[in-house]
């Protein structure tokens, strides 16, 4: 296969980050007509992202982004359901942007890898869960790579195409050309680290921040207007965290401590408390470690759970 024998594009996971996938995929890609599947078991979101979509296209038309014409054949050729393996079938490369959940992440690209045309590229869109871990219960592992996508994925041109051990020179190729037909600006990373590039570079400057307020040197405030007056970020670390979510700062951090045992790579004392602070339950456990329990409203309110490593 190369990147001009790809017809059918499956994004997995109906979620904001996969809605804007497929949108995305659908409207920089109709030059090459290409026929995009988003697709999720849950009913309520294939209904959710339906609606997005015929919303998110009227207004593009209104605001002069998109003609009439180009709307409707982006509608003709972007297809929303809750077939997961029947979009899997039909698809040459297929980017899944589920939960990050990595046994859930598993069972699915076990099963789909085996229902995939041989010859189609598996790509997981985590920024966290490298794809060597899914290597094992994928059928050809040399088709498998991270394609990380950044959030908003209809505003932001960086995607970050990831090589593990098993991934084939060929599959980065496609990859690489597939993000340049869909507007991208792709990276390619040479080696499987967590958070990749730009998350790495991002933690590293939030980090700093963190130990900035913790010793008076600057207010929240100050250091927000530093990075965006002085080094042009378009949103200061303190703002983007406000935005994302604290919780995904923390949770990100305990990964990466877990795996790395760096205690720089732990979260700073100051997230930890304000995430103490504004989640739920703690639950001290044996060897010291404190389970973290909260509320994920993106998964309908449901229970996760998280060890604290900093302990």
């Amino acid at each position: 296969m190369n990147s001009q024998d790809l017809k059918t594009i499956a994004v997995i996971g109906a979620g904001a980050m996969g809605q804007q996938i497929a949108m995305n995929t659908a409207i920089n890609g109709r030059k090459l007509g290409y026929n995009v599947i988003l697709c999720d078991s849950f009913e309520k979101a294939v209904e959710k992202a339906s609606a997005w979509a015929d919303t998110y296209l009227k207004g593009r038309v209104e605001k002069g982004r998109l003609t009439a014409e180009e709307a409707d054949f982006v509608k003709q050729h972007l297809t929303i359901t809750s077939d997961v393996d029947g979009a899997a079938a039909k698809a040459d490369f297929i980017i899944e942007a589920i939960i990050e959940d990595l046994k859930v992440k598993r069972e699915l690209f076990q099963r789909i890898s085996r229902i995939c045309k041989p010859d189609a590229i598996l790509s997981t869109n985590s920024s966290n869960i490298v794809s060597s871990k899914l290597a094992d219960v994928t059928e050809n592992p040399s088709r498998l790579l991270n394609v990380h996508y950044f959030n908003p994925a209809l505003v932001m041109k960086l995607v970050e195409l990831v090589k593990g051990p098993h991934t084939s020179d060929e599959t980065i190729e496609i990859a690489k050309a597939f993000a340049v037909n869909t507007g991208k600006s792709p990276i390619v990373i040479q080696k499987e680290i967590p958070g990749f590039v730009a998350n790495r570079i991002n933690a590293a400057v939030t980090h700093e921040a963190l130990s900035l307020l913790e010793k008076g040197i600057a207010t929240v405030e100050d250091i927000d207007t530093a990075c965006e007056k002085g080094l042009n970020y378009p949103m200061g670390p303190f703002k983007l965290m406000d935005l994302t979510g604290i919780d995904v700062y923390y949770y990100v951090r305990c990964d990466r401590y877990a795996e790395s045992h760096d205690p720089f790579d732990a979260p700073h004392p100051l997230a930890v408390e304000k995430f103490k602070r504004e989640n739920l339950v703690e639950k001290p456990e044996k060897d010291g470690m404190i389970i973290q329990i909260r509320k994920n409203k993106n998964r309908g309110n449901a229970y996760e759970i998280c060890i604290d490593t900093t302990t």
